[in-house]
């Protein structure tokens, strides 16, 4: 056996390598194509797996993705046993009964969102990838890591102006706010800043 050398390559033969687990239980892995990458639906890291399916591609091949964050080969392999799962349902129940289903005959456990191998299949994994190591060596990955942002809310109050004789108030669109405080509709007078104004903005004449 030749020695892979590209992710995408490792993930294909892992998947050769999964397929007895769901032909056992009565299911068949429908041609899919694997890659390493982020799930475009989620924060990084909040997400190890995606599977998007054959709708979503024009010839019709589920498309699968495994987040870059993991580099060991059993992590590899209990994410792309859940996303297979979502290719033979061809992503049409999302973490339903139909899911669940088949999940739980493979041996993934918990709660389904993010279902993972139970003792059995974390077995059976443990064995593949030693496998696959020997025949074409180790997932040519390296784990990437990024700080974790802060996911806390940030409201950005935008400057206002007040009206000093009837207290009128608006607040401004930050690409006026060099034009400066508007007049006051209801007394025609300029109004006050209020917040915090950039410095160099122009005072309207």
């Amino acid at each position: 056996m030749s020695k892979i050398v590209t992710r995408e390559h490792w993930l294909q033969v892992a998947v050769g390598h999964i397929r007895p687990i769901f032909q056992e239980r009565g299911f068949s892995i429908p041609k899919v194509r694997v890659s390493c990458g982020f799930p475009s639906t989620s924060r990084r890291g909040s997400a190890v797996g995606q599977c998007w399916g054959s709708s979503f591609s024009a010839d019709g091949v589920n498309e699968i993705f495994v987040t870059p964050i993991f580099d060991k080969p059993l992590d590899v392999l209990d994410t792309l046993v859940h996303e297979l799962v979502h290719a033979i349902d061809d992503c049409k129940h999302k973490h339903g009964k139909e899911f669940k289903k088949i999940a739980l005959s493979v041996g993934l456990e918990g709660k389904m969102i993010n279902a993972t191998a139970g003792p059995k299949l974390k077995k059976r994994l443990e064995y593949i990838a030693r496998k696959i190591e020997k025949l074409n060596g180790k997932y040519p990955h390296g784990a990437m890591s990024f700080p974790i942002a802060n996911t806390s809310k940030q409201t950005r109050i935008n400057p206002k102006a007040e009206c000093p004789i009837c207290g009128f108030t608006v607040t401004l669109s930050m690409r006026f706010l060099k034009v400066g405080p508007p007049i006051c509709p209801k007394d025609s007078v300029l109004m006050e800043k209020k917040g915090k104004w950039p410095s160099n903005e122009v005072t309207a004449s």
